[in-house]
């Protein structure tokens, strides 16, 4: 097993004092409370390292603190770390420039537009393309739709959870915010019916990761960009969590040859180190973003460019992708043995990243989560049965096999 080095603090984190109940209880953890964390590691205040098959939900692709990734955040603070908006700084063109640059092959990258978070990227995406609507493609003020898929997760602010088919994620929260149309995830046809005149966007996960990594069918995404195509309406595509890397290509969309109008990204672009989010896309979408219309003060701050700078590198080499692409057939063939086993009910997936689901007479998907940790793996249930590995791309070979092997033996 890896060693993790000591760490500068770490003595004081041990010495802090017992939680006393004032966190909100939004979220339900694994019992176990993190102090440091290296590659694909990560270790506990007494030492015990654990085994980081989730990755942040991808936001953590280059493993826990990428020496590059760290550098960059620690000479960056030395210099700048916030203007807001309401000055420029040395690093935000060029942070702009060099993201259009690594899309600029995969969709029309003509402007970026940074934000923090991904559910801020989300709403950016859906208030430019309500206006481009109104201003552009001249749908009657007020009656803008947007189509989107069930099973989606694009965040949790208002808007986004006025179209979400979670129950925990939605109910409690109206009134919901009109104007979106929910379509089938992967059903074409379902997906065209619901497209008119009003319609101003279609907004899709390429592949769904908290529904349980949910592939399309073949050809679904080069439908929905005809069917667009069609109606004059725009492709936006969220791959705040397929994207940079994970699917083994830079974005998802590349693997089934479809160029989306705009793309959402996040998670990953901070390297685990910062919120970093953007939109990228057609500039005369972005465009219609006019100043006093959107904004945000921490948006494409010097330390996130810096980070991001430094997350672009890393992808410019095609290493990451490289990896997702090798060790994740190696993943996939190793849960599809599983499956034939009849250790699983299920698996799918695409790159580094899977779905694999438990057969309810064993448990659920929390219970072999809990029976991963107490075996030093981190993974994290969704909707169930469903348990999502999601390791980090710099992840060895040795290291996934370590996990897959606890994974086996949780099971049996």
């Amino acid at each position: 097993m890896t060693t993790l080095r000591a760490e500068p603090g770490a003595d004081d984190v041990r010495a802090a004092p017992t939680p006393t109940g004032h966190l909100a209880h939004n979220y339900h953890p694994l019992p176990v409370r993190l102090v440091s964390g290296e590659g694909a590691w990560v270790r506990d205040a007494t030492g015990t390292a654990y085994l980081d098959l989730l990755a942040g939900y991808s936001a953590l692709n280059f493993g826990h603190r990428h020496p590059a990734l760290v550098a960059a955040a620690h000479a960056q603070l030395d210099r700048l770390t916030l203007t807001s908006r309401a000055f420029d700084h040395d690093l935000l063109d060029v942070f702009a420039d060099r993201l259009a640059g690594l899309l600029a092959p995969l969709l029309p990258a003509d402007l970026v537009l940074p934000m923090n978070t991904g559910a801020e990227a989300v709403e950016t995406a859906v208030k430019a393309a309500r206006k481009w609507g109104y201003d552009v493609k001249g749908v009657p003020d007020g009656r803008a739709t947007i189509v989107v898929a069930s099973g989606n997760f694009h965040g949790r602010t208002t808007t986004i959870v006025s179209f979400s088919s979670d129950d925990d994620a939605r109910h409690g929260f109206g009134p919901y915010t009109p104007g979106f149309r929910v379509v089938p995830y992967g059903d074409a046809d379902a997906l065209a019916a619901a497209v008119d005149e009003t319609t101003v966007a279609v907004l899709l996960e390429p592949v769904q990761g908290e529904a349980g990594v949910i592939v399309p069918p073949a050809g679904y995404l080069a439908a929905a960009r005809a069917v667009c195509d069609r109606a004059g309406a725009l492709l936006v595509l969220d791959e705040i969590q397929s994207g940079l890397g994970r699917t083994g290509t830079t974005l998802a969309c590349e693997l089934a040859g479809v160029r989306p109008d705009l793309v959402t990204l996040g998670k990953a672009l901070g390297g685990g180190i910062v919120p970093v989010s953007a939109v990228v896309g057609r500039g005369d979408v972005l465009g219609v973003l006019t100043p006093g219309t959107h904004g945000s003060t921490f948006g494409g701050n010097p330390l996130a460019c810096a980070v991001g700078l430094a997350v672009i590198d890393l992808l410019e080499t095609g290493e990451p992708q490289a990896m997702a692409r090798e060790l994740g057939a190696h993943l996939h063939a190793r849960l599809a043995a599983m499956v034939d086993d009849g250790l699983l009910l299920g698996t799918r997936g695409v790159g580094l990243w899977a779905g694999v689901d438990v057969d309810p007479a064993w448990g659920t998907g929390r219970d072999l989560s809990e029976a991963l940790l107490a075996r030093r793996v981190l993974v994290k249930d969704t909707h169930g049965s469903t348990v999502r590995i999601a390791p980090p791309l710099t992840i060895s070979r040795g290291d996934l096999d370590q996990g897959l092997d606890a994974l086996g033996d949780a099971l049996r």
